[in-house]
């Protein structure tokens, strides 16, 4: 079964993020065992992305989703390190800006959709205006409960338009989040990363939980799926996000578009005049 199939969720079916393991890795024992094939698809990521590029037709977005610390920076560090950064691009979505809420919520997101031939990363997304806004009750219900269907019809446009959506949410436990909170305030160089919102967090852990299992209900379409990512261990979050991206890619056909130009003339002209001579 193809990784797309394995952990996409499926259509019209409830979703139980309990009843999904964090900690499944396939067929792999550790990170050594799929070494070789997680170095395969990222030189295959390499050549589509360049397919891509060249036929300046289609474009991916690609929306990465999670509870903080299950591998968003992390995800597009091992795994997008293949791309090249001419046609590649990371968009973090912070705390909107002044003029950003004078706007509706997805006038931001729209600005950062790719162009033909471009690879866009979401680093989060549109998708915290029904989670975290949701949980943090941030706005009424009767306006964020309406969100979904301004979601999917966004998604539709963009789709419609050429562009390929990959959602991955990174499906990570509350104990191997506390382990990694534990590791940042062990290791010098990520302690930056620690805020004590980390930590109050976790008190919504369930309403997050709760939060996106009704997000995957509700906006996974079948022009911008969902993929529910085993995430407690990092080389399998990593190895599972890029073969998804390495199918959707394979599944477009992409070809190296035709030359414009009359190549036997410009070999005639530049490459097969005869030297100069010197005397």
């Amino acid at each position: 079964m193809s990784y797309r199939k394995q952990f996409a969720v499926r259509d019209g079916k409830s979703v139980s993020l309990s009843a999904i393991d964090p900690g499944f890795t396939a067929k792999h024992e550790d990170k050594h065992h799929a070494a070789a094939e997680t170095e395969e698809d990222g030189e295959k990521l390499f050549r589509l992305q360049y397919l891509l590029y060249a036929n300046d037709a289609r474009s991916l977005l690609i929306v990465l989703q999670g509870l903080d610390a299950a591998g968003k920076d992390g995800t597009i560090a091992h795994v997008f390190r293949w791309l090249n950064p001419q046609g590649a691009r990371v968009h973090s979505f912070k705390q909107p800006t002044p003029p950003e809420r004078a706007h509706d919520f997805l006038w931001r997101v729209h600005a950062q959709t790719p162009q033909r031939g471009e690879i866009v990363i979401f680093n989060r997304s549109h998708y915290e205006d029904v989670l975290a806004v949701r949980v943090h009750k941030l706005v009424p219900k009767a306006i964020w409960s309406q969100r979904y269907d301004l979601i999917n019809a966004f998604e539709r446009g963009l789709a419609g338009a050429g562009t390929t959506i990959l959602k991955f949410y990174l499906h990570m436990s509350e104990a191997e989040q506390l382990e990694r909170f534990k590791k940042r305030l062990d290791d010098p160089t990520r302690r930056w990363k620690i805020s004590e919102a980390d930590y109050t967090e976790r008190s919504y852990f369930k309403e997050y939980l709760s939060a996106y299992e009704e997000v995957l209900e509700r906006t996974n379409t079948p022009y911008a799926p969902w993929y529910v990512i085993p995430s407690d261990h990092k080389w399998f979050r990593n190895l599972a996000v890029s073969k998804i991206v390495v199918e959707a890619l394979e599944d477009l056909h992409l070809d190296l578009p035709p030359t414009s130009v009359d190549l036997a003339d410009i070999r005639r002209r530049y490459h097969q005049a005869s030297l100069p001579r010197y005397s």
